[in-house]
Formats: structure tokens, sequence, C-alpha cells
């Protein structure tokens, strides 16, 4: 996969103690400084680059939430690549912001 991707990353963190938004902010705090173009929406985060590295910073957000107290994760992954192009976020939906 030599072209930029699309993936969406839900993180769905529990912990007897801590609210799970404050778990799932720490995973978007990972995602925001791996310097990946992202989005993040109510459900998910999108992120847009090379596979390798979104890969990476997946595994960095997972880790951040176990860090910040999560006992447990569900992880939900999306991936959408193109074997001739990129695809990016503007090709999808820029037409629809202002």
């Amino acid at each position: 996969m030599n072209h930029i991707v699309n993936v969406a990353l839900q993180v769905l963190p529990t912990a007897k103690s801590i609210h799970p938004y404050a778990l799932v902010d720490e995973a978007i705090r990972v995602i925001a400084a791996s310097g990946l173009k992202y989005r993040v929406t109510p459900f998910e985060t999108v992120m847009e680059g090379e596979y390798d590295r979104i890969m990476q910073v997946v595994r960095e957000a997972q880790e951040a939430c176990y860090a910040a107290g999560a006992e447990s994760l569900m992880t939900y992954i999306k991936i959408q690549s193109n074997a001739q192009s990129d695809v990016t976020i503007e090709d999808k939906v820029g037409k629809y912001e202002r």
C-alpha cells in the first residue's frame, strides 16, 4: 500500500471509575500529536496518511487509553485504500464543507 489511505478509528474504552470520554480524549491526543491529517466525528476519528504510519498511531492510541486507566478496549477500524491513487478526506467530503 504505497498510496495515501483513510482509516476510521473508533475506540470504546471501559473503566469503573473513569468516564469513557476522558479515555477517548487520550486517544485523540495521540492522533492530534501524530502530525497526520484527521477529523474527529461523533462516532470515530478519520485519519489520512501512509498505511504503516496510521497503524502505528492506532497502536499508540490504544496504549494511551490503557495508560490513562482503561480496563478494556474495543477497537474498530475501517480502511479505505486504492491500488491506483491516494484516498483523501477532501475527495469524499470536501463538497460538504464550507
